[in-house]
């Protein structure tokens, strides 16, 4: 008889008199039958039959294979997924989506209630923006989906689909945007800890940077030659400089953090890997955290 071959029940009540009754089902000891799970014999009722490629399984059966087979996973432990672009280009929608409200339908207010400003007391005698206290502290995420000009979105956002697809493809939906909010996230509050006594800044350049980072530890890590998004991240760093306006401390925040946490993304240990990153992903919004507060220590009223 094959593994998976119907086979009749195996357990049989026994009436009066030593001969064997009908099988009852072995969840609804009420229900007869005559038919058996194909893979432990067990009766099973029409109720508690699961169709099989030959047969019938019993539900236990049933969650006893589907534990047995593994899940699979990208290169560094995400779901992979039907488009693994997906999350890249909703960000790029929202960051479009936004420009567009905050420069020609919401102007001027959006952009100022949104921006990373930060204005300390020695400036006008009370703290403002991120200055302030937590309850200016969304500027820290809000700022990174504003843009001044049409160049500026444009910039970012094809940076963000070159970079994006290969990345999200590699991590999975979850940890890529994981990733991106953390880099976005560390570039300002970095912007802050340096300038917070009085600045003004936005941009999704920090996450971007970010991105860019890890996509250099990814290069590394799977052995890929380094060459291309090397020089790609040197010329960023060159237009960071020597450009007037740009916040080079957004850039620099965001892309050490970026690094940072693709190391902890993409070097856990198989076997221990869901732990390591979640930890990566919790020291990073700490150090994030850390950084805000001695800021806002620094500047604050």
């Amino acid at each position: 008889m094959l593994p998976d071959e119907p086979r009749p029940p195996t357990d049989r009540t026994q009436e009066p008199g030593g001969a064997a009754g009908p099988a009852r089902c072995y969840r609804h000891p009420e229900q007869e039958t005559g038919i058996g799970c194909s893979r432990c014999g067990r009766p099973i009722c029409p109720q508690c039959m699961v169709s099989a490629s030959v047969g019938f399984h019993c539900p236990d059966c049933v969650r006893g294979g589907a534990r047995e087979v593994r899940q699979a996973t990208t290169r560094f432990g995400g779901r992979p997924s039907a488009d693994g672009a997906l999350v890249t280009k909703t960000l790029i929608g929202i960051n479009l989506a936004v420009f567009l409200l905050a420069a020609y339908v919401l102007k001027p207010w959006l952009a100022d209630d949104l921006s990373l400003l930060s204005v300390g007391p020695q400036i006008t005698g009370y703290p403002y923006g991120v200055a302030a206290g937590p309850d200016q502290w969304y500027r820290l995420l809000t700022a990174t989906f504003l843009h001044v000009a049409p160049w500026h979105v444009a910039t970012n956002m094809v940076m963000l689909w070159v970079i994006g697809p290969a990345l999200e493809a590699a991590l999975g939906r979850l940890r890529f945007l994981a990733l991106y909010l953390i880099s976005g996230l560390a570039g300002s509050a970095f912007a802050f800890l340096v300038a917070g006594g009085f600045m003004n800044s936005l941009g999704a350049s920090g996450a971007v940077f970010g991105l860019l980072g890890a996509t250099v530890v990814m290069y590394r890590r799977t052995r890929t030659p380094l060459g291309p998004v090397v020089a790609l991240l040197v010329f960023n760093l060159i237009v960071t400089f020597s450009v007037n306006g740009i916040d080079w401390r957004a850039h620099i925040g965001g892309l050490v953090a970026g690094a940072l946490t693709g190391i902890g993304l993409m070097y856990a240990p198989r076997d221990r890997r869901l732990p390591v990153q979640g930890l990566t992903l919790a020291a990073m919004v700490g150090l994030v955290l850390a950084m805000v507060l001695a800021g806002t220590a620094q500047y604050g009223g």
